[in-house]
């Protein structure tokens, strides 16, 4: 598309179609011709949404680039969460984790270790997604980005034990939905290490000086992959020996 970028025409084509419950095919829109652009789009999205909590999400781009976006509407499950429904809404079962120290910005490398050092809690959760662009990030990764990687949802859960983080692939997960059973397996992260896109972000000269930061709640990836929830209807998760209930109804 030959049209100029301008974060905000996009961010607000983005908020309208998501308040609607909508989707428009990629080619609708011109597009961010580069990470700061789409993050200027996001940053805009999310004001447009009214987001003010400090709970993130975590990946890559095709390319290897870390990227992040906030999570919103963000629910936790003992206030008996309830997350709008749309058609095409899909949903991650995940771990989350909340930081107890900041991870500054910096020259040398996290490790691992250091970033689990660097957190205080663990929880089960769950993430709703569906974009308001028809290919989500199949055709223009970037202006996935800039809707807020997909997300339309995030329902925090009972706190684990810590070291969930190292042994939480090859869990027993079993997810209903609407009274079906939509997952009965193995908890398994694609990358094999739920830590794997945080220590990426952590390890990212180019993120914010303000991200990272104590208190940060980042969620950090499927380990059911993704599942779409072709109706309304209750959601029970047991991972383990943990469960997480919560809604979705029509928004």
């Amino acid at each position: 598309m030959t049209e100029t970028f301008d974060p905000r025409t996009v961010a607000a084509g983005l908020h309208s179609l998501r308040q609607a419950g909508r989707q428009e095919a990629t080619d609708t829109f011109a597009l961010p011709a580069d990470l700061d652009q789409a993050m200027e789009a996001q940053d805009l999205l999310a004001a447009a949404d009214g987001i003010s909590s400090n709970a993130w999400k975590v990946t890559v781009s095709p390319q290897g680039q870390a990227v992040t976006g906030p999570l919103h509407p963000y629910a936790e499950a003992v206030s008996g969460a309830d997350i709008p429904w749309y058609p095409g809404l899909k949903f991650e079962t995940e771990i989350a984790v909340r930081l107890g120290s900041d991870l500054p910005v910096r020259t040398g490398a996290y490790s691992r270790t250091e970033v689990v050092e660097a957190i205080a809690a663990v929880y089960l959760g769950a993430e709703l997604l569906v974009s308001a662009v028809r290919e989500s990030g199949s055709v223009s990764f970037l202006l996935f980005v800039a809707d807020r990687l997909g997300n339309s949802g995030y329902v925090l859960g009972p706190k684990l034990e810590k070291s969930v983080v190292d042994t939480v692939g090859g869990t027993p997960l079993k997810v209903t939905h609407a009274g079906r059973t939509i997952y009965d397996g193995l908890a398994q992260h694609p990358k094999g290490d739920v830590l794997t896109w945080l220590v990426d972000y952590a390890n990212d000269g180019l993120r914010p000086e303000t991200s990272l930061k104590t208190g940060a709640l980042i969620t950090t990836g499927t380990l059911s992959g993704a599942i779409e929830l072709t109706e309304p209807g209750e959601i029970d998760i047991e991972l383990g020996n943990s469960s997480l209930s919560f809604s979705v109804s029509k928004g």
